[in-house]
């Protein structure tokens, strides 16, 4: 494989979602709507879960940014389920490039768009009152380009093993909200380490976990540790196993004789 085809196969690629999702108005009002809902109106709510008089909707940003890439994540999993049910995929995967190649390009176009709905997102914060220094914006570039590579990445193994349309929404939701709820997106997990240790301990396990603390180290230079080696490894991992299970033939039909 040659660099420059390879290049203009991602370049390709990765024109094709962003056309895709500027084309899909619906979609990018509810990226925009479903985290502003949350850092408007649930914040009020749940502020009184920090002991000190901050502002929550601060401490929540990063995990909103994370909540954003994880929910196109998944929608990106859904289009390359509608893609393989449609053929299109098949197609794709049949150019003399590798397939694990071509997949990745795919990965990397999701977290490209999905980096984009962030910054807007941060832009529409700022309007809002919640302020977001540029040098921080600056600083979230790469924990975003790791959180993209890692929703992704999961997405895109939930499309391998997902046979039929149909059966999306019910499996999208049973793996998005437990990944938020146990994540320090909407509160300290500390607080969990006394009280509710197994609760602590299987957020600790969750991936999503360590990206929203990237991001939080980013944006306010708080916390990290160990964050950047566990979705690295993570995102490895997840992307090997989508590669490894991705069938462009699984849910369609058979043919009649």
């Amino acid at each position: 494989m040659k660099l420059a085809h390879g290049a203009r196969a991602a370049a390709a690629i990765t024109h094709r979602e962003v056309l895709r999702f500027v084309q899909q108005r619906e979609r990018f009002v509810a990226a925009l709507v479903r985290p502003l809902v949350w850092l408007l109106v649930f914040a009020s709510g749940l502020r009184t879960v920090l002991d000190s008089g901050g502002d929550y909707r601060s401490y929540i940003l990063p995990g909103l940014c994370g909540m954003v890439q994880l929910f196109h994540g998944m929608q990106s999993s859904l289009s390359m389920v509608y893609d393989r049910e449609m053929g299109s995929m098949r197609i794709l995967l049949t150019s003399p490039l590798p397939r694990g190649f071509l997949l990745m390009a795919r990965l990397f176009a999701s977290c490209v768009v999905s980096i984009g709905q962030v910054y807007i997102f941060l832009a529409a914060a700022t309007v809002f009152g919640v302020p977001v220094s540029a040098e921080g914006a600056l600083r979230l570039l790469p924990a975003l380009i790791l959180g993209g590579l890692l929703t992704g990445a999961l997405g895109m193994l939930l499309a391998a093993r997902i046979r039929q349309l149909e059966n999306f929404a019910g499996v999208m939701n049973f793996v998005i909200f437990p990944m938020f709820f146990l994540s320090p997106a909407l509160y300290p997990l500390a607080r969990f380490a006394a009280d509710a240790p197994i609760v602590h301990g299987l957020a600790w396990l969750n991936p999503f976990t360590h990206a929203v603390e990237l991001n939080r180290a980013a944006l306010y230079g708080d916390g990290g540790g160990l964050s950047l080696p566990i979705v690295l490894l993570s995102t490895g991992g997840i992307a090997w196993a989508a590669i490894q299970a991705y069938d462009p033939a699984r849910g369609m039909a058979p043919r009649r004789r």
